[in-house]
């Protein structure tokens, strides 16, 4: 939806897709930033439900090893991360898509695999 409000701004510039990302990525940061002021609240008051309290226990018994190693990652290395890997974006599109230059996106995931080596202590790591 909010790509559909956003439409107007599409200037034909470039590829639909890296506009489209960028859509995603700032909705994703907007997000992310309202459920930490959202979550600081509920914690100033000291409001955690229940049901809260027992979704966090499931979900820390589902963590997956992908988890894990994501965990480690800052968001932006982890959005950064998923968009390379998990959605196949070359590195000018996920530049388009975060308004950061092609250099410090592969340098983010550079130092992003770094840490996932160094603090899962990986030392074969011939595929990338």
């Amino acid at each position: 939806m909010r790509a559909w409000d956003k439409l107007h701004t599409y200037s034909g510039s470039g590829s639909f897709i890296g506009w489209l990302l960028k859509v995603a990525y700032t909705t994703f940061l907007q997000s992310k930033r309202k459920s930490k002021r959202y979550a600081e609240i509920l914690e100033q008051v000291g409001h955690v439900s229940e049901v809260e309290s027992r979704t966090h226990a499931l979900q820390a018994d589902e963590v997956t090893d992908l988890d894990r190693f994501l965990a480690v990652l800052s968001e932006e290395e982890r959005a950064i991360m998923v968009m390379s890997y998990a959605c196949g974006l070359s590195h000018r599109e996920i530049s388009d898509a975060t308004s950061m230059p092609v250099g410090s996106v592969k340098s983010v995931i550079f130092r992003g695999k770094e840490k996932i080596r160094t603090s899962f202590d990986i030392k074969d790591h011939q595929h990338g």
